[in-house]
């Protein structure tokens, strides 16, 4: 049986990386999709092949598209995982994470290169805040009204996707994504080491997370299970306090004791905003920003997980104690941690 082809944008990145693993353990003719200047670290096995597609161009793209059809054919799926989730300026969220993905959609349209399934990696920041009264997870219904300018610069491009007929797309929203070669909750783990554990706001907060192996699996299942036109919310099904989440971390560093403290968020938010100019003066992109802010202001991360249930049958294979324990170990086996 002929192989079929995957292509897997980001592919460098700590997600893109982890379902190019999966692709290749699946037996797919996996192909990733990288900036030249990228790293490949992760990205070592031989049976990988790679593609440099110039999203910013239009006219580019379908020009490396059809080089790539004649040569090898289509296509069979595609994970667009690429995009970028920190900026010096906040238009550029809009150029990589919306405009660069109608280009790409518009050129695998206009050379007939159009996939059986388009995965589309958005945010659960996309919907915008929840129920901070109540705590009631959010619904699957709800109107998506994002605060940060990451969160619009996805919807915009989730809304795109869904207004051109028949196209074949499954929209992804991840809740916090962690494991193996993230770098995000690296931050977090290293503070509680060295003895710290740090919050924003008094008010309490529910958090909700996805080991980025289940993320993968449910990748590779919408494929099997021919999803088509869906939209999901992805986290494990449990939520957190965000003291609940940082006594997991302690535990599975083994630190005994850990000097806790809240900072307001009146105190966080001219933080962040200082934090954002200087780096614009420098002309670098920092997780320490105003965008930040609204995130960690935001009280409740729960989401309503029943349509994956219902169409991908999905049970997490890690649950946040174990998960958290196989990340600290990989951290500290890279010397991380």
């Amino acid at each position: 049986m002929e192989q079929k082809k995957i292509l897997i944008t980001g592919a460098s990145g700590f997600i893109g990386s982890t379902a190019v693993d999966k692709a290749l353990e699946l037996g797919y003719e996996t192909w990733a999709g990288i900036r030249a200047s990228s790293s490949k670290v992760y990205l070592q096995d031989e049976r990988i092949n790679f593609i440099d597609l110039n999203y910013a161009d239009k006219n580019k793209l379908k020009e490396q598209l059809r080089e790539f059809i004649d040569k090898n054919g289509r296509f069979d799926y595609i994970v667009h995982s690429a995009g970028i989730t920190k900026a010096v300026r906040k238009s550029e969220f809009d150029k990589v994470n919306s405009e660069q993905v109608r280009n790409f959609v518009d050129a695998l349209i206009e050379t007939d290169a159009v996939p059986d399934l388009f995965i589309f990696m958005s945010t659960l920041g996309a919907i915008g805040v929840g129920d901070e009264a109540n705590y009631t997870p959010l619904p699957c219904d709800t109107t998506p009204n994002p605060n940060t300018a990451y969160g619009k610069s996805k919807l915009k491009a989730e809304n795109y996707l869904k207004k051109i007929t028949d196209f074949p797309y499954v929209i992804l929203r991840p809740t916090g994504v962690y494991g193996p070669r993230d770098k995000d909750y690296l931050i977090l783990m290293r503070a509680v080491k060295n003895g710290m554990d740090v919050g924003a706001g008094f008010k309490k907060q529910i958090l909700t997370f996805i080991y980025i192996d289940d993320l993968v699996k449910i990748i590779f299942d919408c494929i099997d299970k021919n999803i088509y036109r869906k939209e999901y919310y992805v986290a494990d099904g449990d939520v957190y306090t965000d003291t609940e989440f940082n006594t997991i971390v302690q535990q599975a560093l083994q630190k005994k004791h850990v000097f806790r403290i809240k900072v307001p968020l009146w105190v966080v938010k001219p933080a962040t905003f200082v934090s954002e100019k200087i780096f614009q003066f420098l002309n670098k992109p920092t997780t320490f920003n105003t965008d930040k802010y609204l995130i960690m202001r935001q009280r409740n991360w729960s989401c309503d997980i029943t349509p994956l249930h219902r169409d991908l049958n999905f049970t997490p294979d890690y649950r946040l104690k174990e998960g958290v324990e196989k990340t600290v170990k990989w951290y500290k086996n890279q010397g991380w941690l």
